[in-house]
């Protein structure tokens, strides 16, 4: 099955293009007359009308004020029957999309095969195994990538670049959730590097964010690149089960042994609620196979930007301590990061249970 996707907000005319084994849609640009418009109901709230519609309340409330003054009551109040612009958002301009981590789930069958180029030769092949996550939607994020490594820990004389590492993690969980009949999208995905089982991932800067955009070398551009992708495809699966999945690694001293940390915005209880599913799930697997061990990862809420801005319910997620011995085997070898992929897909698999009984 091979799949092609344009961003949202996109034109009335596109010229398509057929390739061998891809469909590119190349896209013109929104002329300054495309808003979109929504007419004010009982209750309606410029920040709820944005965040409901998939923008970043933050990012967009003045932007929506000034194309809206006219038509706005007292202290910005929106007046019920008007109609109101929504902005343009700021990656309306879409761009040559080569994507096929988005599976219909509703058009397969337990059991059939289907091939996913961004898992990488060995892995490419997927069977479902079960349709216990049909419905729902997943948004992963691996962090960093493209000109930035993020953390870098130091083993036998080779670099451990965080991006390369949070998105092995990544794709070893997408895998695993089309296994369960899930839909995933891949919001930073590399062109060639696929699941990889050796200890050492050699890094490099090409990694893309959804759909195919470069990744700017700005943090907070970086930060809005990745979150509007998220948005932008809540629009499109409005109504859906969601979850947005942020994967990183953190970097403290070479002393200090860290287990899986979960975050959750301050302002959302479905990702306190997720949070806590996904670290229970955990404590319970440690139980199982570090029975002497014990856990001492945690759940807390943190005012980060991706989770904040993120209109679907989400999660960020801290592997470990890339410049800790203990912790870097947890990456370097490809068991741990696969027993890793599965603990977050069996946890996902509960919340999602918990969710929609």
């Amino acid at each position: 099955m091979k799949s092609c996707f344009i961003s949202d907000n996109i034109p009335p005319v596109c010229r398509k293009f057929t390739c061998v084994t891809v469909l590119l849609f190349i896209c013109l640009q929104l002329s300054a007359q495309d808003y979109t418009t929504i007419k004010a109901k009982n209750g309606d709230g410029i920040y709820s009308v944005l965040k409901q519609n998939g923008y970043a309340p933050n990012e967009y409330l003045n932007e929506f004020v000034e194309l809206n003054q006219s038509k706005l009551g007292k202290n910005n109040a929106l007046i019920i029957g008007r109609q109101y612009r929504l902005p343009l958002k700021k990656d309306s301009v879409a761009t040559v999309v080569n994507s096929k981590v988005l599976p219909e789930v509703s058009s397969r069958k337990v059991g059939k095969k289907v091939a996913y180029e961004v898992f990488g030769p060995k892995y490419r092949e997927i069977t479902e195994k079960s349709k216990e996550l049909s419905g729902a939607v997943y948004y992963l994020a691996s962090g960093h990538g493209g000109p930035d490594p993020g953390a870098i820990g130091i083993l036998e004389g080779h670099q451990l670049c965080e991006d390369e590492y949070a998105y092995d993690v990544t794709l070893r969980l997408a895998r695993n959730l089309i296994e369960r009949g899930a839909t995933v999208y891949m919001i930073i995905r590399d062109p060639n590097d696929g699941i990889r089982d050796e200890p050492f991932l050699k890094p490099d800067r090409d990694e893309v964010c959804y759909p195919n955009s470069v990744i700017p070398l700005s943090q907070l551009a970086r930060l809005r690149q990745s979150t509007n992708a998220v948005n932008n495809l809540h629009v499109r699966n409005k109504g859906k089960f969601e979850r947005h999945v942020v994967i990183h690694v953190d970097s403290r001293s070479k002393k200090e042994n860290i287990d899986v940390f979960f975050y959750y915005d301050h302002g959302s209880n479905t990702g306190k609620r997720l949070a806590n599913t996904l670290m229970k799930t955990f404590m319970q697997k440690y139980a199982i196979h570090q029975p002497n061990r014990g856990y001492e990862g945690s759940v807390s809420e943190r005012n980060l930007y991706v989770i904040k801005n993120a209109v679907v319910p989400s999660v960020f997620i801290e592997l470990g301590n890339i410049n800790h011995t203990r912790d870097q085997k947890r990456f370097i070898i490809s068991d741990n990061r696969q027993a890793v992929s599965n603990w977050l897909r069996d946890g996902l698999i509960e919340d999602y249970k918990k969710s929609v009984k």
